[in-house]
C-alpha cells in the first residue's frame, strides 16, 4: 500500500467536504440523521464514522503511479 495504512487528515477533510457537498445538493443520506444534526458536514462526518461511504482513495506518487484504496480498508486500520 502506498502511504500510511490509515486515512490521513487531508484525505479525511477531502472526503467529508465532497460528501457534504453531495448532501447539500440533494444526495440521499446513507444513515439515519441524528436529532439536532442539520449541517451537511455533521451528517458527512457521521457517515464516515459509520463506515457507510462507498468511496475509493487514490494515492499518487511523484512518478505518476497510483493506487486505489477502498475507504473501508483505511478506516479498519484506525481501530
Amino acid at each position: 500500500m502506498i502511504g500510511p495504512p490509515k486515512l490521513t487528515r487531508f484525505e479525511k477533510a477531502r472526503v467529508v467536504g465532497a460528501r457534504a457537498l453531495q448532501i447539500a445538493m440533494g444526495a440521499p443520506i446513507l444513515i439515519e440523521p441524528p436529532k439536532g444534526f442539520s449541517s451537511p458536514i455533521d451528517i458527512a462526518l457521521k457517515e464516515l464514522e459509520a463506515e457507510m461511504l462507498p468511496i475509493t482513495i487514490r494515492r499518487t506518487l511523484p512518478d505518476g503511479t497510483y493506487q486505489d484504496i477502498p475507504l473501508k480498508w483505511l478506516l479498519e486500520e484506525e481501530k
